[in-house]
């Protein structure tokens, strides 16, 4: 009888242990070797931009996903493509409206393996004051110390206000808006 009580104990007390994980290590991005790019086209003519102020706030280890989180931080005022006009409009309220929201924001702390150096982190971003779920495709590859991290994934600029007036519509500028991260980073000592 002691030997069922025991037995029952035990798996009562794994039943009962709280879904907690010790949090994965933490990663410092290498700013100058990282970039966060996002590619669109204005009346059929394609350009490419990035943001010049990002941070981002990095645990992640691939026998620990449970612990792993990220929560990454854009300076919507950074935006650049090159063309003066293009990225004076991209600060404006049709746009980014960098004076009313100077951040975005994604966070997340969920992820899946999809084998062969392949992830998913689930979590939300926020621009414009909209958050929205994001599955945010990417690849790694940890080498010692270092990680290397790409993803491209296609947003959708007018489930979160970007574009407002004559700009809610598709046809001068494409309602998704691809976003490319290329991202280095060392393991925190």
């Amino acid at each position: 009888m002691k030997p069922l009580i025991a037995a029952l104990a035990l798996a009562f007390a794994v039943v009962a242990a709280p879904a907690w994980a010790a949090p994965a290590p933490a990663w410092t991005v290498d700013k100058a070797a990282s970039k966060v790019a996002f590619a669109s086209s204005f009346d059929g003519g394609a350009f490419n931009g990035s943001f010049r102020r990002w941070d981002a706030v990095i645990r992640f280890d691939p026998t620990n996903l449970a612990g792993s989180s990220v929560t990454a931080t854009f300076d919507m005022a950074s935006a650049v493509t090159g063309e003066t006009t293009r990225d004076q409009s991209l600060l404006e309220p049709d746009w980014f409206s960098a004076k009313a929201f100077p951040k975005a924001t994604f966070t997340a702390s969920s992820f899946k393996a999809l084998g062969g150096g392949k992830y998913q982190a689930v979590g939300t971003l926020t621009m414009r004051g909209v958050t929205k779920p994001l599955t945010l495709p990417f690849s790694l590859v940890i080498t010692g110390d270092t990680a290397k991290m790409t993803s491209s994934v296609g947003l959708n600029r007018l489930a979160f206000g970007v574009g407002q007036g004559d700009w809610k519509t598709t046809e001068v500028v494409p309602g998704t808006v691809t976003v490319n991260i290329s991202l280095t980073a060392k393991r925190a000592k």
